[in-house]
C-alpha cells in the first residue's frame, strides 16, 4: 500500500495538476550558494544584507530559523523593511513559515530551507503550483532518510 497523488489531493485538498515546483540551486552548501541565499533573503524579505548574512551564517547552511521568521514579522512588531512593500515581505515570511511547518516539515523542526523562498517570490504564482506533487515527493524523501540506520 502506497500513498498516491490522489490520496494527497483528497486528504490535503491541494493541487496536484498545475505548474511544476522546481528550485534551481541550493542543493548543497557552497560559497556561491551562500552568497546567493543571503541576497535572496535580503531582497525578498526586505532585511538588511547584514541581517540576512547573520541569519544564514547562524544556521550554518542554506536556511533561516523558524523562530527568526516568527519573531521578526510578528504582528506586534513593526519591522523596518528595505526593498518591498511591508505587506509582501510579511506574506512571504508567513508562507515560508507555513510551508516549512506543514508540507516540508523535517526532523530539525527549527529551520527553513531558503530554496522555498525562491518559490514565494512572486506571490501571484504561489497558488498556481502543484504543491501536492512536491509534498508527496518530499514525504517519500523524508521517510527514506528516516529509515536509515544512522538516523
Amino acid at each position: 500500500m502506497f500513498i498516491t497523488l490522489e490520496d494527497v489531493s483528497i486528504l490535503l485538498k491541494i493541487l496536484v495538476m498545475r505548474k511544476v515546483v522546481a528550485v534551481e540551486g541550493f542543493s548543497r552548501y557552497t560559497e556561491d550558494y551562500r552568497k546567493e541565499a543571503i541576497q535572496l533573503v535580503s531582497k525578498l524579505l526586505g532585511v538588511t544584507h547584514e541581517e540576512a548574512e547573520y541569519e544564514v551564517n547562524i544556521t550554518r547552511g542554506l536556511n533561516v530559523r523558524k523562530a527568526w521568521l516568527k519573531t521578526r514579522w510578528s504582528p506586534t512588531k513593526k519591522p523596518k523593511l528595505l526593498h518591498y512593500h511591508p505587506l509582501q515581505c510579511t506574506a512571504r515570511a508567513f508562507l515560508l513559515y507555513l510551508l516549512s511547518c506543514t508540507l516540508f516539515a523535517d526532523k530539525s523542526e527549527t529551520q527553513v530551507s531558503i530554496a522555498l523562498l525562491d518559490l514565494v517570490e512572486n506571490l501571484d504564482d504561489v497558488g498556481n503550483y502543484a504543491w501536492g506533487v512536491v509534498a508527496l515527493a518530499y514525504l517519500y524523501y523524508q521517510l527514506g532518510s528516516a529509515t536509515r540506520v544512522e538516523v
